[in-house]
This record gives C-alpha cells, structure tokens and sequence, in this order.
C-alpha cells in the first residue's frame, strides 16, 4: 500500500467511527458495536502507516531533515550551578519507626459441655 492509500483509510475510517459514536451516545447497541469494530480496524491502519511512514522517511520523501542546534552557554553555566547546589545540600534520614510490641493473648480456657 501507498502512504497516501493508507491516510485515505484512515480518514474513511475515523469518519465511520465518528458517525456511529453519535448514534451510539444516543443508545444504538449496533452502532456500538460498529465503533469498536472500526477502532480495531483503525489501530491496524494507523500501524501500517507507521511502518509506511517511517520507510518513506527513510527513503528521503517527505519533509526535509532538520539539524540540530547547539544549546545556548547560559543555559551550562545554570545547569553546573545546579548540580553543584545539589553535592552541598546534605540529605537527613528519618529516624527509624518503632514497632509496636506484639499483643499477647491470653490461653482461654475451654469446658467441656455436657
């Protein structure tokens, strides 16, 4: 399949299953049903467009590549005052929490019915 087949029907679709969530709202079991039919289907299209979109990319049709920036000075000077901030400040540990004493039960005594 084409990338352009594959956005085709995925708009059929999305159009289907706008459709018949209106209908479902309004309490129609079938159209219901329709919906839950086409958002399986869907999730199947909307994988093989990755697949599609993703070879495309590949390939070199499509968008032109982006390259990247190099971050601003500022923001490394603020990232090492940061962690320096972080090394100083000393972390306390909370105190151990004590264990309540395990109740004892008293032995009952049993007699015997007669």
């Amino acid at each position: 399949m084409a990338l352009k087949d594959t956005v085709s029907k995925m708009e059929s679709c999305l159009r289907d299953i706008c459709f018949n969530l209106e209908k479902a709202g309004r309490g129609n079991k079938a159209a219901s049903q329709r919906v839950r039919k086409c958002s399986i289907e869907f999730a199947k299209i909307s994988k093989t467009y990755r697949k599609e979109s993703v070879a495309a990319e590949k390939k070199g049709s499509g968008k032109k590549a982006t390259t990247k920036r190099k971050a601003p000075a500022k923001k490394k000077a603020a990232a090492k005052k940061k962690t320096a901030t972080k090394k100083t400040v000393a972390k306390r540990k909370a105190p151990a929490k004590r264990k309540a004493p395990a109740r004892k039960t008293a032995k009952r005594k049993t007699t015997r019915r007669r």
